[in-house]
Formats: structure tokens, C-alpha cells, sequence
């Protein structure tokens, strides 16, 4: 890439690429706003990217990998596999700290799934988010955190839903935090699972 300019690696762009995201909406996003946020012209990431919709695959294809790499620093971080549990869903939902970003994050969602590109990318990024939810959860089991007779499967499948509905009930009555919402959901799921002995 001889014609590329120095200084700006492309995940710093695709970064601020999901922070513009956050804070305009689909309708909003541009080449010209991305680049701003990066202190770039516009050009630049034309020659990197090609299109708006090139950023965008682009950044649906970096989420992918960032969702596939988290579980690993997380768990290396945390004594437990429930703490870890917890810190994981925090760290997927830390971009949608208000409101405002939440709707803005959902209306791409909504996006993504009616674009088949984009749509296989989501699909992508929820099953590897099962994938590390489902694995910590096998590992709190092994590790006496929750009974031994826990489905993991489907309390994997009821993590995520509450995940993905105290999101949406947050954003609509915008009681507290997103994260303390989520902490209390996750706790109120994994209570009947807790082995009897764990705190």
C-alpha cells in the first residue's frame, strides 16, 4: 500500500468509524465525519476503504474479530468465570452508554439485518458472543460457581436474551445505568443456577 498515509492505522478509523456511529445515527455517518474524528481527509479513507459501505464491511468485519478476541482478555482478568461473564457483557454493550448511542447501534442492527453482507457478519458476531457465553458458563460449572445440573445451553440462550431485552427496556425507560441494569439481570438469571455452597 504505497499510496497509504502514515500515522492513522485503519483500526484507529474503523474506531472512531463505531464512536460516529454511536453518536449520529445511520443517517449521519459519513466518510467526511469519520475523517474528522481521525484528523484525516475524506480521500484518505476512500483510498483504504473505497465507499462508505467498504467502511462499513470493514467494521462489521473488525467486530467479528474483536467479539472472538474479548472472552480471552477477559477471562484472563477476572478469578472467576462468572465475573468474567459479567465483565464480557459489559464490554459488548460499553459503546451504547446512553441512550441516544443505544438507538443509534440499533437502528444499524436493523440495518444489518436486512442486508445480506452485513447480516452474515451480525449473524457472526451473536454466535461467538454465545460461543464465549456458553464457555464461561461450562467453566462455572466445572469450577462449582453454578449447579452441576445446569443446562448450559439454555441458560447460554437466556443470558443473551435478557442481555438484549434489558438493552431495549433501558433505553426505553432509562432507569439508572445500562451496565448496573445488566448486572442485576445476569444475577437474577443465574440465581436459581448458583450451587448452593457458591457466594
Amino acid at each position: 500500500m504505497a499510496g497509504r498515509p502514515r500515522g492513522v492505522e485503519d483500526l484507529v478509523i474503523l474506531r472512531a468509524a463505531a464512536e460516529v456511529m454511536g453518536q449520529v445515527g445511520p443517517s449521519g455517518l459519513t466518510l467526511a465525519a469519520v475523517a474528522r474524528q481521525v484528523g484525516l481527509v475524506p480521500g484518505t479513507l476512500v483510498q483504504r476503504f473505497g465507499s462508505k459501505r467498504g467502511l462499513i464491511l470493514a467494521l462489521a468485519d473488525q467486530s467479528v474479530r474483536d467479539v472472538n478476541e474479548l472472552p480471552t482478555r477477559t477471562g484472563d482478568e477476572h478469578g472467576s468465570a462468572l465475573g468474567a461473564l459479567a465483565a464480557l457483557i459489559a464490554s459488548w454493550t460499553a459503546p451504547m452508554a446512553t441512550p441516544e448511542t443505544f438507538a443509534h447501534h440499533l437502528a444499524f442492527l436493523c440495518a444489518d439485518l436486512t442486508d445480506p453482507e452485513l447480516h452474515e457478519r451480525a449473524l457472526a458476531v451473536h454466535r461467538a458472543q454465545r460461543r464465549a457465553a456458553g464457555t464461561l458458563l461450562e467453566e462455572a460449572v466445572s469450577a462449582g460457581e453454578l449447579d452441576a445440573a445446569t443446562d448450559v445451553e439454555e441458560l447460554t440462550a437466556t443470558v443473551l436474551a435478557v442481555t438484549s431485552g434489558t438493552g431495549l427496556t433501558w433505553a426505553l425507560d432509562r432507569h439508572g445505568t445500562l451496565d448496573r441494569r445488566l448486572r442485576h439481570g445476569l444475577d437474577a438469571v443465574l440465581a436459581p443456577h448458583r450451587a448452593t455452597h457458591s457466594a
